[in-house]
């Protein structure tokens, strides 16, 4: 999931005034985001950039002249991918008009949401704890889920053979406090190892670095590994790494959530028709995309080239591809434990996140499509 968590230094999250990150935390989503990871994290974005047909005879939702959605140009983005590309949205939203912003960087994203420049997102789970945080629970609800998994470790074979060679190397993760660091953080605990969280020094050197330059770090060597997010993980594989862990293999029925989908508080609560809209389309598309995988693959690619102006090779698209889920489901219990592991890294303190989760509309929409609805485990709206 293109994340961060804040740090521990900094005084609880929930009281007025309170910074919830420090530093390059911030970034919360970063996850990759995954594409993310291929798609760096800068802090712009692109204004619409797929302006679509409106079927003629269609009425706005809401009344409203338009829905300005954001995502990142990753692959864990995928349902956004498609759905951009294939209309999804725009059909859904009739003559209301899907204007689409895509960003780079999790921060960048939570500022337009709270600006009001974007209503509803596609974004890392680290981001969305960290922006619910920052503003004491009033900025933003997640209301659905898109993707889970695409997160592996990929070395250097001619330097870690085993897991325990891990010890003592060099290994990237995009950046301090993000999504793929804590997961690094904590399984380098579980292998009973020390590091120090805020300068990455310890049995194991963690060496924070932006997912658009990893590949060159590993290929000269200043680096022995990383624990990155697709397509990153595929570009070091291309590059001769091979993949020791895949982070899906650590959690219960492989599955945690790498991309959410979220809604400005406010638009939520003046436009639920339109929030609903997205919601269907979204469901659609996933649905679509688990269908027709090869043909939802190039679609996510040609959506990546419009809106980086380069598609993946398919020694990188392929392998990416086949290790994300996409799925309706936001995996909340998941999101909770991620959450957890960054408090016990010592990068998050206290986090506050009753109700970060309203699933009311995307239950409404799977139980119109004759799916099984999904749980908030507890941290929905009372």
């Amino acid at each position: 999931m293109p994340a961060s968590l804040p740090p521990s230094r900094v005084p609880s999250a929930g009281k007025p005034g309170s910074p919830v990150l420090r530093r390059g935390l911030t970034v919360l989503a970063a996850l990759p985001l995954l594409a993310l990871a291929a798609c760096g994290y800068g802090s712009n974005a692109e204004n619409d950039p797929a302006p679509q047909k409106v079927a003629a005879g269609a009425k706005k939702i809401d009344g409203l002249d338009s829905v300005k959605i954001g995502y990142f140009g990753n692959l864990t983005h995928a349902t956004a991918l498609v759905g951009v590309q294939k209309g999804f949205f725009q059909k859904s939203l009739g003559a209301t008009r899907a204007k689409y912003q895509v960003f780079n960087a999790g921060p960048s994203e939570i500022e337009a949401l709270n600006s009001g420049a974007v209503d509803i997102g596609w974004i890392g789970p680290s981001p969305a704890i960290n922006g619910y945080t920052k503003s004491e629970g009033k900025s933003l609800r997640i209301i659905g889920g898109s993707a889970s998994g695409g997160v592996k470790l990929v070395v250097n074979p001619a330097k870690i053979k085993s897991l325990k060679d891990v010890k003592g190397k060099k290994i990237a993760t995009p950046q301090l406090g993000n999504t793929q660091d804590v997961a690094f953080l904590n399984w380098i605990a579980e292998q009973g190892w020390k590091v120090d969280a805020d300068s990455g020094k310890g049995d194991v050197s963690v060496v924070r670095t932006d997912n658009k330059v990893t590949p060159d770090a590993f290929k000269s060597g200043s680096v022995d590994g990383a624990w990155v997010p697709e397509p990153t993980a595929s570009k070091l594989v291309a590059e001769g790494g091979e993949v020791l862990l895949d982070e899906s293999s650590l959690w219960p029925d492989k599955k945690f959530v790498i991309t959410n989908i979220i809604v400005s508080q406010t638009f939520l609560k003046e436009h639920p028709k339109a929030v609903e809209a997205v919601l269907r389309a979204s469901v659609e598309t996933n649905k679509w995309i688990n269908a027709h995988p090869d043909e939802a693959k190039a679609a996510a690619n040609k959506q990546l080239e419009n809106d980086s102006g380069k598609a993946l090779p398919a020694d990188v698209l392929d392998p990416a591809w086949k290790s994300i889920q996409i799925i309706d489901d936001p995996l909340a219990a998941t999101l909770d434990t991620e959450a957890r592991h960054a408090v016990k890294s010592g990068l998050l303190k206290d986090p506050k996140l009753d109700g970060i989760y309203d699933l009311t509309l995307l239950n409404k929409v799977l139980k119109d499509e004759g799916e099984s609805t999904v749980d908030d485990a507890g941290l929905g709206v009372k």
